[in-house]
């Protein structure tokens, strides 16, 4: 059984690609977006992308995607999108947008590399407890940043989980998904594999206490997906030798992805 940490869309569509890779997800939900403490500014600034006031608009999360589509019908001609990854560029997609920037890397800082230089307002709509790398960035580079908070991540509990079984694997996609697991999960099985989407992410565990047994190929569901099915796959002493490993690596140092 997986552990997947977060419900709506997002939570069904990587359950339907777990069971595709034979595991069993168990959908529960350990974060969820609400609105700002002070909605005024995203709201006007929500308003001012409409009016055509922005020349483009830069997005981190499907979820910032989507609290901007739900204000917005549709971006003006001319507005620029530019994605911090596969996963916030489908998002984008499937919101009737054009992405014109996803860099290789699907991270804040390259993402800031690949944005081209530009003289029109850029939009950033992100979560309030999103780290400052990408709007300091631009800014750096002389770029006009709205930064906005567009919503709070709040945890959905702060008791233990009650879980029919122990999971097999628990699905970290992020700094809040891996506080709220630290604090829940517990007592916590440590058969169970710690799987984090990232190397940010993996550092945000271990600091919050977590081991870190496995990291995908790169900042994607799908990758962090298949590394879960190889090591469940792996036999159970040479499973311990590599997650061992793993956990005792420097958390500065960075595997392949974020």
């Amino acid at each position: 059984m997986v552990l997947v940490p977060r419900g709506g869309p997002w939570g069904d569509r990587i359950s339907r690609e777990a069971r595709a890779r034979g595991l069993e997800p168990l959908v529960v939900p350990l974060i969820r977006a609400t609105d700002p403490e002070d909605p005024a500014p995203f709201a006007a600034a929500t308003s001012a992308l409409a009016a055509g006031a922005y020349g483009w608009l830069v997005v981190t999360s499907a979820t910032a995607v989507r609290r901007v589509a739900g204000r917005v019908s549709g971006l003006p001609a001319g507005v620029r999108v530019a994605a911090v990854g596969a996963e916030t560029a489908a998002a984008c997609t499937a919101s009737g947008w054009t992405v014109d920037v996803v860099p290789d890397d699907a991270s804040a800082v390259d993402l800031v590399r690949a944005m081209p230089d530009t003289s029109g307002r850029i939009l950033f709509p992100r979560s309030d407890i999103a780290r400052p790398t990408l709007a300091d960035g631009l800014r750096g580079r002389g770029l006009d940043v709205d930064d906005v908070v567009a919503y709070r991540t709040v945890g959905t509990g702060s008791g233990p989980l009650d879980l029919r079984r122990t999971p097999d694997a628990v699905l970290v996609t992020s700094g809040s998904v891996a506080r709220q697991v630290a604090l829940r999960l517990d007592p916590r099985d440590p058969r169970t594999c710690i799987a984090c989407i990232g190397p940010r992410t993996a550092e945000d565990a271990r600091a919050a206490g977590l081991p870190v047994h496995v990291v995908g190929a790169t900042r994607s569901a799908t990758d962090l997906l298949d590394a879960v099915v190889a090591d469940l796959a792996t036999p159970p002493t040479e499973q311990h030798r590599m997650r061992q490993h793993r956990v005792q690596q420097p958390a500065t140092q960075h595997q392949p992805g974020r």
